[in-house]
């Protein structure tokens, strides 16, 4: 449980340094709308609440080969889990999360790349 908490902190530590970056990926911060910024703030929050119920459901000691990405609510789950059924669970943990609009699964199942 003091894991579970020290991740969650470090998450929400994180959240605004990813929101700048994103803001730094554009070119003209002069052109970035007010609805754009905040959709920004809250695919940030998303993704740290995705990366918070994966990490808290047993099930998932993948999780380090999972990446997370979300814009304007939908999902996409990239990398490499060990089996179907973790693909399928991790799918179904992100769904339950709230504020996530659609799940896009792209992780693989096998073994390490390379």
């Amino acid at each position: 449980m003091k894991s579970l908490a020290i991740l969650v902190s470090a998450l929400l530590i994180a959240s605004p340094a990813i929101a700048q970056q994103r803001s730094a990926d554009r070119p003209d911060q002069k052109g970035i709308s007010a609805d754009e910024a905040k959709r920004d703030a809250k695919d940030s929050l998303l993704t740290g609440k995705v990366k918070s119920a994966l990490a808290a459901d047993v099930g998932l000691k993948t999780l380090t080969g999972i990446n997370v990405e979300t814009n304007a609510g939908i999902v996409t789950l990239k990398g490499r889990v060990d089996s179907e059924e973790n693909k399928r669970l991790a799918e179904e943990v992100v769904k339950k999360v709230d504020g996530v609009k659609s799940v896009d699964n792209r992780l693989a199942v096998g073994g390490k790349k390379g």
